[in-house]
């Protein structure tokens, strides 16, 4: 017994270990990178000689300040560069004077490329309007002093900008810059782009005088992987740690008690604690998201606290062991814990889709669940060999003792004769 006590807690602790480095440092481990050395030639024609490479879309930013403007302004070359793969669609790039580096409110310079190969540049102004559904018209916006647009080798479109900046309205420490990328258009009209995350957190604060473009306002893409991590490993691992834990090590095939009671409680509030803080940072992202939701994802989540927080109680409502209701409590809690699971294992993948984590997130959650599986398959396996096994043993044993009962009989039968 000592050595199960042992042995026991370790063993899971391992791939949760594992997934938890994993995912952090392909998340947090990820810097911003250089531009590509195409897009650095191309910057390096138009005597511009700081770029980066932004962190969505592929998209690619170069950009020099110089200092022939007005007092109360800077003038300012942009290049922007993005891969369109495709006969048709849009690359936009942008500046937004209000306090927040989004859509609504952006001064938009947008490239269409027509299905024949040409293209149409012009300035536009991004309304609310237009994100509830109106059309995207060409408007001016009082800031651009010059714009041009090229295709180059391996289908990168950049667009060249020289933007005259008021120092009241922009601060080129801070500046608010939002990019993007669409395939829909209508003659020569963009429409709306893709909504998934890349599209909608395609967006940053970045200050210009510093040589790298450091940026700030990313903390949602961290907060997004945070949440996501903390639900894996909550949710996702620590809750099915605990199920495994209550129906192989509670009586049958191994009885450990009360060992197995503390450990499933352990791993079932530890695993409920971390998975609601990551669901409250969900719902903080959600409320700082205020032009998209992800409904379904969204609904399971709150399907998968609902559930948890009724399973959590059973901790202090359950009933005792001496009451009539009692087998009736154990189905409705066994079922309502396998249903949960099945939700949290469909939001989990859900939500690694919407981050597009690749395949380094899918895999390495579906090797945390091939191992727990595994595991629950060998106990299950041996649950089943050690019932066989054990009723056998009952059937030789229940033979054995009827042999034994008739012969004494046949041996007791002459004494009675005589």
């Amino acid at each position: 017994m000592k050595t199960q006590q042992q042995s026991m807690p370790s063993s899971p602790l391992l791939p949760l270990t594992i997934l938890t480095l994993t995912l952090l440092s392909l998340t947090f481990g990820a810097n911003a990178q250089p531009c590509s050395e195409a897009f650095f030639k191309l910057a390096e024609q138009k005597n511009i000689s700081e770029c980066k490479r932004l962190r969505t879309l592929g998209a690619e930013f170069a950009w020099k300040l110089h200092g022939n403007g007005s007092q109360n302004s800077t003038v300012v070359d942009i290049l922007f560069g993005a891969t369109l793969n495709a006969p048709q669609g849009w690359i936009g790039w942008g500046v937004n004077p209000g306090r927040r580096p989004e859509m609504v409110g952006t001064k938009a310079i947008i490239a269409v490329k027509r299905s024949d190969g040409t293209w149409l540049l012009d300035t536009y102004n991004i309304t609310k309007e237009i994100r509830n559904g109106c059309n995207l018209l060409p408007s001016k916006i009082g800031i651009v002093l010059d714009k041009s647009v090229e295709q180059d080798v391996d289908n990168l479109h950049t667009m060249h900008v020289r933007l005259n900046l008021s120092s009241q309205a922009y601060n080129v420490t801070r500046l608010n810059h939002v990019w993007q990328v669409g395939y829909d258009i209508e003659g020569g009209r963009p429409l709306g782009h893709p909504k998934t995350l890349r599209n909608v957190d395609s967006t940053e604060v970045i200050d210009l005088t510093d040589s790298n473009g450091r940026s700030t306002g990313q903390y949602r893409s961290y907060l997004r992987t945070i949440h996501g991590v903390l639900n894996i490993i909550g949710w996702g691992t620590l809750l099915p740690i605990g199920i495994i834990i209550a129906r192989y090590f509670r009586v049958f095939p191994f009885k450990c008690n009360p060992l197995w009671f503390n450990l499933h409680i352990g791993c079932q509030l530890t695993g409920f604690l971390v998975g609601t803080t990551g669901w409250a940072i969900g719902l903080s992202l959600g409320h700082s998201s205020r032009y998209y939701t992800f409904h379904d994802h969204r609904t399971y989540g709150i399907l998968i606290f609902t559930f948890s927080t009724i399973q959590m109680l059973a901790f202090r409502l359950k009933p005792k062991l001496t009451d009539d209701y009692r087998k009736y409590w154990n189905m409705y809690h066994h079922f309502l814990g396998y249903g949960l699971l099945a939700i949290i294992f469909i939001n989990i993948f859900k939500g690694i889709r919407i981050l597009e984590g690749g395949d380094a997130w899918k895999w390495g959650y579906v090797a945390d669940l091939a191992f727990l599986g595994a595991i629950a398959f060998g106990l299950e396996v041996y649950t089943w060999i050690h019932f066989f096994v054990k009723k056998q043993k009952q059937k030789q044993n229940s033979k054995k003792s009827d042999e034994e009962k008739k012969k004494s009989k046949n041996q007791e039968a002459p004494k009675l004769t005589a």
